[in-house]
């Protein structure tokens, strides 16, 4: 139990420390720099940010979430991103233990939230990541205890395929871009990590959860329909969700449907 518990701890704060390295990836890939130099400093005044004020959350509560040398604000996703890391490394542990299965899926994960916060921000999902997440997610189903080679290679194809269809059918009939070239790579990323069983579940669960926050933004934005609101963060919500709740989900939506 003491080595479970300690176990445990251990993949929290190195959650904590691979969301900090996430704030790094989602600052500077949208911008075209490098994700390893210069080391990190801050985006207003340039100043490099010294070891003792990059430690995951605690730095930035005890700095009250602004530069030390130019009192400016720090993004607030800084923190959030690393405790959402955190927690997700701690719960991807408890299922997994230590095993390749347990760091896999922390790799997918992350890359999902750092997709979801690029899309938040730029409303731009990297091929660098998209495009990458695929690869890896191919090869990963080469591995014992994931799913299938032929699964992912469907799910690549299903899951790209049918957003393009959307798409294409969308800007067909009302000449608008409906969906972007981003979300249609990003859920074939997806497809390759889940599989191609669980990715209608992805997308409607994104869908619904997109249309209600969506709607509740633009009656308080005030601005009809003409503000674009990222899909790439639902599409993430949904493969995680997917991911820890597959067949309860499915088992639940297949009752529901009965």
């Amino acid at each position: 139990m003491e080595i479970s518990s300690f176990m445990v701890v251990y993949s929290a704060l190195f959650g904590l420390s691979l969301g900090s390295f996430m704030n790094v990836c989602i600052y500077r890939i949208p911008l075209k720099k490098s994700i390893v130099s210069p080391p990190s400093s801050c985006p207003n005044c340039g100043e490099r940010i010294r070891f003792y004020d990059n430690i995951p959350l605690i730095s930035y509560l005890l700095l009250l979430g602004k530069c030390r040398h130019c009192s400016n604000p720090l993004a607030w996703h800084y923190p959030l991103v690393e405790a959402l890391t955190g927690l997700l490394s701690v719960a991807l542990f408890i299922r997994y233990g230590l095993s390749y299965q347990y760091f896999l899926f922390l790799l997918f994960t992350s890359v999902l939230v750092t997709v979801s916060f690029i899309d938040l921000h730029h409303k731009i999902i990297p091929d660098v990541l998209s495009l990458s997440g695929i690869v890896v997610g191919l090869a990963a189903s080469f591995m014992p205890g994931t799913i299938s080679w032929l699964d992912s290679l469907i799910g690549i194809i299903a899951g790209g395929g049918s957003l393009f269809l959307v798409a294409f059918v969308y800007e067909r009939i009302t000449g608008r871009e409906g969906m972007g070239g981003g979300d249609i790579k990003l859920l074939a990323m997806i497809g390759a990590w889940l599989g191609w069983r669980q990715l209608y579940l992805v997308v409607l669960i994104s869908s619904l959860v997109g249309a209600i926050v969506g709607i509740a933004f633009l009656l308080m934005a005030g601005k009809g329909f003409r503000v674009r609101i990222p899909f790439g963060p639902f599409l993430s919500l949904g493969a995680m969700a997917c991911l820890f709740f597959g067949p309860e989900l499915m088992n639940w939506y297949s009752q529901l449907l009965q």
